[in-house]
């Protein structure tokens, strides 16, 4: 298999769980408090990927490169807290699909900006005409999936 077919289907496989992981958080948010259940979430991944790493020996074992890494790349964890509150907030307010349209359309926003100027050390992707059309279907059709 391709790496790009590779990429393509890992991608949309996590939009996928995405969609169910933020529903199954809506659903425990209501039950035991945002907050908890984003420290819930966070301790549960926690204790499957050591297990991962450490019983199964999964990943590349770079420890000793870990104070070459540029600071903002640690923000990953901090933004996860913010990811994982927000869609289990939006989704029993807006149901799954208008907070995924939202969700989606943002991401692609900032991936565009993120790709055209390589931010944060990126490979530069520059932002084509092409690009632009379909960016503006792509809200076109998000404002046609949040109308009501």
């Amino acid at each position: 298999m391709s790496g790009y077919l590779f990429g393509l289907i890992s991608a949309g496989l996590a939009g996928a769980f995405m969609a169910i992981q933020g529903s199954f958080n809506s659903l425990l948010g209501r039950k035991i408090g945002l907050w908890e259940t984003t420290l819930v979430v966070h301790l549960l991944g926690l204790v499957l990927v050591t297990v991962l790493i450490f019983l199964f020996g999964v990943g590349k074992g770079n420890w000793q490169e870990t104070p070459n890494a540029p600071w903002y790349t640690y923000l990953g964890g901090a933004l996860s807290i913010l990811i994982i509150y927000g869609v289990a907030a939006a989704i029993p307010k807006l149901g799954v699909t208008i907070a995924t349209t939202s969700i989606v359309t943002c991401q692609l926003v900032t991936a565009a900006v993120l790709d055209h100027w390589g931010l944060f050390g990126l490979e530069r992707i520059s932002f084509t005409p092409l690009k632009g059309i379909g960016l503006l279907l792509l809200i076109i059709g998000a404002r046609l999936i949040l109308h009501k």
